[in-house]
């Protein structure tokens, strides 16, 4: 039996600034049923009042309590461990960090830079490293779906820093199984009651699945031709739309 459900954002709900078809209904229906419900971003380019309003705007209501970040994620760890960081992230959530800089920095904090990935920035993260800095990263995925394109996301840079330091990066966002299961014991429910719904099959399903949840992948977002493969020997599900994630769910 499934008894709580996760949910990506970015290409499950949404593309853009619109809700897919069937979005909207699929959230009341699984509210009415009473499925506890938590949504997982492993977006970086904003704050998480700024993506429920952003929500908010396209009728998908989610309690900010409920979602959670890399961003959340990552100041918990840099509180818990009284590490400033040095951060290479996006302009949008520099703020979101600013109580916790200092002259000197005690990690390096990885987001999506966007255009500041520059050369001269990710050579000053790779001196840092030297020094012994660990580095943290808010999620390591590939690429992500912007408008009608592919774009790069956090993972090749990442990987490029790891490779030139000789290190690993721990990784805050998706597929870390402590950021999946602190979404699931928000909910108070062991991890194999809980399905993680997604479009992406590394990050999101087999991630998921690798944490003991359930997974299902939606053909939607950055969903490609032959994504299945990566997820349904996993034991991942696949669906085509989100009617029929609700109906297999209830």
């Amino acid at each position: 039996m499934i008894h709580g459900a996760l949910f990506d954002l970015e290409g499950v709900l949404y593309i853009g600034g619109y809700p897919l078809p069937g979005s909207r209904e699929a959230l009341l229906s699984l509210r009415s049923a009473g499925i506890p419900m938590r949504f997982i971003t492993n977006s970086t380019r904003t704050t998480r009042s700024a993506i429920v309003n952003r929500l908010a705007r396209m009728g998908l209501e989610v309690p900010v309590q409920h979602l959670f970040t890399p961003v959340v994620a990552a100041r918990n760890y840099l509180i818990a461990r009284k590490l400033t960081p040095h951060l290479l992230v996006h302009p949008d959530i520099q703020g979101e960090f600013a109580d916790l800089l200092g002259p000197s920095p005690g990690a390096v904090l990885l987001g999506d830079a966007g255009s500041g990935f520059s050369y001269e920035a990710l050579n000053q993260c790779f001196q840092l490293l030297l020094d012994g800095l660990p580095l943290l990263a808010m999620g390591s995925n590939r690429y992500f779906r912007e408008c009608h394109q592919f774009s790069l996301d956090i993972g090749p840079f990442m990987a490029a820093l790891e490779y030139a330091a000789e290190l690993e990066a721990v990784v805050l966002g998706k597929p870390s199984p402590d950021f999946f299961l602190a979404a699931v014991n928000s909910l108070g429910l062991p991890p194999q009651d809980v399905i993680m719904v997604g479009d992406d099959a590394e990050m999101d399903v087999c991630g998921a699945l690798a944490a003991g949840l359930r997974g299902a992948l939606v053909r939607s977002g950055k969903y490609r031709p032959g994504d299945e493969c990566k997820v349904e020997p996993a034991g991942g599900r696949v669906f085509d739309h989100l009617d029929a994630v609700v109906d297999y769910i209830l």
